[in-house]
């Protein structure tokens, strides 16, 4: 994909070839940021379409904002990987213990 911005309603099919794909394992390639797929030779049995670049980052955004979504609905907070939870104040000798202990 060209690195010009969209132009909306021109639909350049030269402009839509997804890039290259960068091996990330023997079973991963790597073609957009944050996308990840099974490498298209390892799927065989079924004939795989083509998929113009567009498509490939409107399901993506889609993901995402659904993903914000459900954060905004469900999650008190966001923990990221590898990131613990703010600390809290330090625990008393008495919390965290039921009634009968």
């Amino acid at each position: 994909m060209s690195s010009s911005p969209y132009r909306f309603g021109r639909y350049v099919p030269s402009e839509q070839v997804p890039p290259e794909p960068e091996r990330v394992t023997d079973q991963v390639v790597h073609r957009f940021e944050h996308v990840f797929e099974v490498d298209p030779e390892r799927m065989t049995r079924f004939r795989q379409q083509k998929m113009p670049a567009w498509d490939t980052k409107r399901i993506v955004a889609a993901r995402w904002d659904h993903l914000d979504a459900v954060h905004r609905e469900f999650a008190d907070e966001v923990l990221l990987a590898g990131e613990g939870p703010e600390p809290g104040p330090p625990s008393g000798p008495d919390q965290g213990k039921g009634a009968n202990q």
